[in-house]
């Protein structure tokens, strides 16, 4: 018999924790993975600031900077998700939908503001349009933790 971990609903849901070790090991994916994009959101927010001002155009560093907040952004978000994944039955969707969401949308802005210090313009048509794709991806994750919220009997 499996044991569920404690803040669960009861009854069958396709989103729910299995056993309390999945919980286990889903806060500390979220944890890693939360850390790690926060990590490189700081280095890439710290090159595009003093490495990258000099070389690329006003609004290509305006690219690269969007790029660096929603990374942070959803970093923050992992993080916040380790500290709540064993109150919220669907938190491997969430981590997920953020992790795709970080390599589609800051991803493709990332590559073009680059775009022509990298000599890649032709690549334009085809990275333009991840950006909303990676942006669909951090609506889905913010809907599906809220969601979660709403239907968990203690709110969170």
């Amino acid at each position: 018999m499996h044991q569920r971990s404690p803040g669960l609903r009861t009854g069958a849901s396709y989103f729910q924790y299995p056993t309390t070790i999945f919980a286990v090991l889903m806060e500390k994916r979220s944890l890693v993975a939360g850390s790690l994009v926060l990590f490189l959101a700081v280095g890439l927010g710290a090159f595009g600031a003093h490495a990258l001002k000099p070389l690329l155009s006003t609004d290509a560093l305006a690219q690269w900077h969007t790029a660096v907040h929603y990374q942070f952004y959803h970093g923050l978000g992992l993080v916040l998700l380790a500290a709540l994944a064993p109150q919220i039955p669907a938190a491997r969707w969430v981590y997920w939908a953020f992790v795709l969401g970080i390599l589609l949308f800051c991803g493709s802005i990332y590559l073009l503001s680059l775009r022509e210090l990298l000599g890649i313009q032709t690549l334009s048509p085809f990275l333009g349009p991840l950006t909303p794709f990676g942006g669909s991806c951090f609506l889905a994750g913010w809907g599906i933790l809220f969601i979660s919220a709403l239907r968990s009997p203690d709110g969170g």
